[in-house]
């Protein structure tokens, strides 16, 4: 039997080969006025600008304990360290002003101490541990424990210093210094501010004028072959204790 296009004439056939199938047949494309754009690239919003790694960071002063307990010369002190930490400072060598975009951390307590009134405050690290021995206020601790008998008479706005922290000729050798804060609420961890270019807050890496971690650590061996920084002791400010 002849298929149906087989039983059509010649003719028929090659009208129906010529005409299009649908799948064939293409639709106009409407035309499309384009749409002017702007010059300028529009400026992210806060929200999408991811935070510099190891930025600085700051508390306010009602996360820490008993805050509300402190000397008033006390919580002046840790009043003008948590703003500077607010600041976004990077830890800067030479430097113990803020307006210069950072400061070092003998800098940052020499600038605390002598905008809250305390006279006669030296400016470098070696020299601020001079002068606390000199008054009689030095604390040694030479245990690493946390809980160390050592540690019963520290308080906040105490200085605290280490040794190590990179190499340079000094007598006595102290190359840092930081301001105590007191306990963490949310963590009862103890917790300090100062300049510094890399320490840990709640673990993580931070550098600049920041609230860190305080904690003291056995030295060990660094990368270079020399011993880590070691902590020394604290001292107590003479005009607020």
């Amino acid at each position: 039997m002849p298929t149906p296009e087989e039983s059509l004439t010649p003719s028929a056939q090659k009208r129906r080969r010529i005409s299009p199938t649908p799948a064939e047949t293409e639709t106009p494309t409407p035309s499309v006025t384009p749409t002017p754009q702007s010059s300028k690239t529009p400026s992210p919003t806060p929200s999408s600008t991811p935070e510099r790694k190891g930025a600085p960071v700051s508390i306010v002063a009602k996360e820490i304990a008993g805050y509300e307990n402190y000397p008033s010369e006390v919580r002046k002190v840790v009043d003008l360290a948590l703003d500077l930490a607010s600041r976004g400072l990077d830890y800067k060598y030479g430097s113990a002003d803020p307006a210069n975009g950072g400061m070092d951390c003998s800098g940052f307590v020499y600038y605390v101490l002598t905008n809250v009134g305390v006279r006669d405050v030296p400016r470098d690290s070696s020299e601020q541990y001079a002068w606390i021995r000199k008054a009689g206020k030095f604390e040694a601790v030479i245990s690493r424990k946390e809980d160390s008998f050592e540690l019963a008479q520290l308080a906040p706005g105490d200085l605290l210093f280490w040794t190590g922290t990179y190499n340079i000729e000094r007598d006595p050798p102290i190359t840092h210094a930081m301001i105590y804060l007191g306990r963490e609420k949310s963590t009862n961890h103890r917790i300090m501010i100062g300049a510094s270019d890399g320490r840990t807050y709640r673990g993580e890496s931070r550098y600049g004028v920041s609230v860190f971690d305080f904690k003291i650590s056995a030295p060990a061996l660094t990368n270079e072959g020399r011993l880590s920084p070691t902590f020394v002791g604290y001292g107590h400010i003479p005009s607020l204790r």
